[in-house]
């Protein structure tokens, strides 16, 4: 040990959980010692480990740790200082040990947005009722230090709107799309083969994930308690080839886009797919990266891009959070005391923005009447509208409206009507075309 190090005590870990980013935790740890000792003024060392299997080999000697089967167990040895739970899931041994570990007063790092967005604002006051902190960095968009920047870098700004691709697999699916002309199907099972896609693929393609990690981002932006329930949610299923070529026609991409904002009307969380000018930033991301946009009233617009997942970039944000912990950083979950976040009202899209809409339509006269009618009753203005293409039917008219602004609700009024007037031989595809 470094002789500045001497009067300071080592910061002892328990690690639950050696996946792949728990692995990459420790990677760290064993290479960079003398690094995090420089960075921190004492040493970071692991007392102890707990996963599944104990006889797995994961490449890296796990030998000079304690071992324990219950990661409850773990979390409540004496030895440990901060527990880093790196399991996932929003209940079971992830949120029973994590809890035993704030009950103690124990300092907590995870990687898990699931447990947060479900619980944590009942774990964030747990942590504060004990003199506790509860960190959780990696959980959002893998590597970019997003929390640390709103909470630290932006504190001083009131943040007006958070957008973001928060999720690699739905990115990597839609640009290549776009590049290849592979159709949804084909580009999803691609996924699978290389390993992209969570044990339950609609976490991913359903935008449940991406959703997750928006609720964190908005807690901390606007001082609300999480509300995952909130978050308006679309995947990226419906998404045809025909909808990448159109948006590409009008000068944009489509991305699974999330967007918060708080509004006269209430918070704004929706996780959906969106069209974006293809000359922004967001447009210009490809692959698997993410990207987040961070608006605030001072610094005005800041861009952070970087990988969202994998060993390394999430294990050097779990790192980051233990290394303010062993200097001594004290952060509130949430950026502010959890008994200060309020309950935010759920205001649904309540924002207007253009929409690009997508009809296939029963070709027989007085079927477009009966659309702009509905657009029309509804308070919709239409933007462009043309036909386009053919189909195998003859019998179908692809038809594609781009509306002037407009809130969401009234669109869903307009759609509710064509859907009565027997014109639609499918459900309409409506996208929110973005202003970034």
């Amino acid at each position: 040990m470094p002789a500045e190090n001497l009067a300071k005590a080592p910061l002892r870990l328990g690690i639950a959980g050696l996946g792949t980013v728990g692995m990459g935790v420790i990677k760290i740890v064993q290479e960079k010692a003398d690094l995090l000792a420089l960075r921190t003024g004492r040493d970071v060392v692991i007392s102890a480990v707990s996963a599944r299997s104990k006889s797995k080999d994961r490449g890296f000697d796990l030998s000079g740790y304690a071992w324990e089967d219950d990661p409850v167990a773990l979390a409540k040895r004496g030895d440990v200082d901060v527990f880093v739970e790196l399991m996932g899931g929003d209940s079971g041994p992830a949120k029973t040990a994590t809890e035993a570990a704030l009950a103690l007063g124990k300092d907590v790092v995870t990687a898990n947005k699931a447990l947060l967005a479900h619980h944590g604002q009942a774990l964030a006051e747990t942590a504060e009722a004990n003199g506790a902190v509860l960190r959780f960095e990696a959980a959002v968009a893998g590597g970019i230090p997003v929390i640390k920047a709103l909470t630290e870098g932006l504190a001083g700004n009131g943040i007006t709107r958070i957008m973001g691709v928060m999720n690699g697999t739905c990115n990597y699916i839609l640009t290549r799309m776009q590049a290849t002309g592979q159709g949804y199907n084909a580009l999803f099972d691609e996924c699978a083969r290389l390993g992209y896609l969570e044990a339950d693929p609609q976490l991913d393609v359903g935008g449940i994930d991406a959703g997750h990690k928006l609720s964190l981002l908005a807690s901390v932006a606007f001082g609300t308690k999480v509300n995952f329930a909130a978050v308006e949610l679309e995947g990226i299923e419906r998404i045809s080839n025909d909808d990448i070529a159109h948006a590409a026609d009008m000068g944009y991409k489509i991305k699974l886009l999330g967007v918060t904002q708080m509004s006269g009307r209430g918070l704004e969380q929706r996780m959906t797919p969106c069209l974006v000018p293809d000359t922004s930033p967001l447009g210009q991301l490809d692959g698997g990266t993410n990207m987040v946009v961070l608006e605030g009233d001072e610094v005005g617009q800041i861009v952070l891009r970087g990988a969202g997942a994998g060993m390394g970039p999430t294990a050097s944000a779990v790192m980051s959070d233990i290394l303010d912990i062993a200097r001594g950083t004290r952060i509130s979950t949430f950026g502010q005391p959890a008994a200060t976040l309020v309950d935010a009202i759920p205001a649904v899209a309540a924002t207007p923005a253009p929409y690009y809409l997508r009809l296939a339509l029963i070709d027989k006269p007085g079927a477009m009447a009966k659309i702009t009618s509905a657009l029309g009753d509804a308070g919709v203005s239409i933007d462009q509208m043309r036909q386009y293409g053919q189909t195998d039917d003859a019998d179908v008219a692809p038809v594609l409206i781009v509306t002037d602004p407009t809130p969401r609700s009234g669109l869903d009024a307009a759609i509710e009507t064509m859907q009565a007037t027997g014109v639609l031989v499918s459900d309409p595809v409506a996208i929110r075309i973005e202003t970034v």
